[in-house]
Order: C-alpha cells, then structure tokens, then sequence
C-alpha cells in the first residue's frame, strides 16, 4: 500500500484529493489541516489535526505517519491578506514547506507541492515550465520561495503550478470565482469585475487527478495544470459565461480596471498555461468551463445544504 498525506484537507483541492484517493487502488489515505475534519466523510482515512505553522506539530505528525508521498496544498492564498501581513505569509507558505521538508531530509517521500500562475508577472502569457519567474505581490514572492525550497531539497519532488482552483466544498464555506459569481448574481448583487486580467479557471477535480497522476507515476519538476488553454480569457468574460450558465442577469455585471479597483496587491495581467508537459508526462485532460460548469451544477443538485 501507498500512503499518502494530504496537508490542507479541508480546503477545496484537500477535499478532492481525499475522495478521489480513496477510490483509487492500494492508496492508504492520511488527511490533515487546522482544526476538525470538515470532510463530510470520515471512515477509510486517518485524520490529524495540523497547523502547518507549527514546526513540531509537523515533524510529529509526518515522523508518526511516515507517508510515501505528501501532496502540500495547505497554504495562505488571499492575495490580499498575504500583501497585508507578510509575517503571516511567509509563516504559512515558506516556514511550513520548509519544516515539511526537515521532517522528510532522511526519508525517501515524494514531495508534491502546489504552486501558482502568480509566479509569473503576466508580461508574456501563457507560460511553459521553462519560463522565467518574475512575481509581483508578496504572495507571489511567498509561492517562489517555497518552490525554490522544494527544488533545493533534492531530487524526489514535483511542483504543480495551476490557476483559479473552482469547484463544491462540503462544507461551502469556502468561495471560489463560479461559486461567488453565481451565488452573488442569484441574491441580485451587483458585483464589481475586472477587466484587464487574463486566466483559465482549473476544475478541482482536474487538478487532484494531475496530483494523484503524479503521485503514482513518481513524477519529478515542475508540471503547468489549468484549464484548458482555449478556456484563457478575462476574469469578465469568464464571470459572464457562468452567469449566462446559469441563466443569471449579466446586467449585475460591472466592469471595472485593475487600477479602479485598487487590490492591496499586484495581479499578472495575463496568465494561463501551456498545458503540454502535463498532458503527456501525467496523462492531463482537463474540462473545458462548460463541462465544468455541469460538474459542479450537478454536485450542487445533490448537497442538501444548498436547496
């Protein structure tokens, strides 16, 4: 059996990866994140509790379980929040990967560690794997730090870098571009859009399977996992075509300029990703927006907390 640890299981990828893993063959599935399990299902994983902030909590935990592979999605990633408490930022993004990585310098665990398009300074999207970093924002400056860490810490790691992360928690209490769209339109809320920047909005459900892929197939370096390149367009744009989905009036829709809009921290303009590598080293197809859309339209269908 392959045992997995998740770190930041309650968060929307978390949640995915804990569900898909459990349906995958010969994986032994350890969860953990701050606070209690917020998974609706709780039999057929091991649950810890972890603040990966906590440099002994995390090397108690990781020695404990002794994991073959880890998948790090826990993170501190409100841009803003990050622009306005660097100490916070770089406790959760850097320290934590760091203290995972001491818990694991002599063990043989694969290291699969999350990553995002605001590495980049949107200068010249859509990027490859081979592109040059160039980040804006503290958070942005946080992410490449803890990639480089990971890089540095030997051979047996991969980085996946993705984009706008969409989907269903269990629990809901955490929004994303669609679910903030969509509920926000259905209250009748005007809702401030902008218009200058540019990203393709990654299925959660496609990017857990990229993790998973590269969990099983041992990959190493660095791997780009979005949407579908074709699916790069403006946030506007992009907030139009869930509202038209959902049959929602588009006429709430106010555009506004990054400049207008005066975000603590800086956004790349232009992002998106070649999707290459991943499609052939991990085996990537991921959704188009529409077909994610009906993904999540169903899985909404089914929660009883939503009707």
């Amino acid at each position: 059996m392959m045992k997995i640890l998740i770190t930041g299981s309650n968060g929307l990828l978390g949640q995915k990866l804990v569900y898909q893993l459990l349906q995958t063959p010969g994986i032994t599935v350890i969860a953990t994140s701050k606070g209690e399990n917020r998974i609706s299902r709780k039999d057929g994983y091991e649950y810890y509790s972890l603040d990966i902030s906590n440099r002994d909590e995390v090397l108690n935990i990781i020695g404990k379980v002794n994991p073959d592979c880890i998948i790090n999605t826990a993170a501190m990633t409100n841009v803003d929040a990050c622009e306005l408490d660097p100490a916070g930022c770089k406790a959760l993004n850097v320290d934590a990967v760091n203290y995972i990585i001491e818990a694991i310098q002599n063990a043989d665990t694969h290291l699969i560690h999350l990553s995002t398009d605001f590495v980049f300074d949107g200068e010249e999207g859509p990027y490859s794997e081979e592109d040059i970093p160039n980040p804006l924002s503290i958070y942005a400056k946080s992410k490449l730090e803890s990639e480089q860490a990971v890089m540095n810490s030997g051979d047996n790691w991969a980085v996946i870098r993705t984009i706008i992360i969409y989907g269903v928690t269990d629990d809901t209490q955490r929004s994303n571009l669609v679910l903030w769209t969509k509920s926000s339109l259905e209250q009748h809320k005007k809702i401030n859009v902008i218009t200058d920047q540019f990203r393709s909005p990654t299925l959660a459900e496609d990017l857990a399977d990229a993790c998973i892929s590269a969990a099983l197939r041992h990959a190493t370096g660095i791997y780009h996992v979005a949407g579908p390149e074709e699916d790069t367009d403006s946030i506007i744009n992009l907030v139009k075509k869930i509202a038209v989905f959902y049959n929602l009036d588009t006429s709430l829709i106010n555009p506004v300029s990054s400049a207008e809009l005066k975000q603590p921290a800086k956004r790349p303009a232009r992002t998106g990703f070649k999707l290459d590598k991943a499609r052939r080293e991990l085996g990537y197809h991921p959704h188009t927006l529409p077909e994610g859309l009906k993904i999540i339209s169903n899985q909404l269908e089914r929660k009883p907390a939503n009707k």
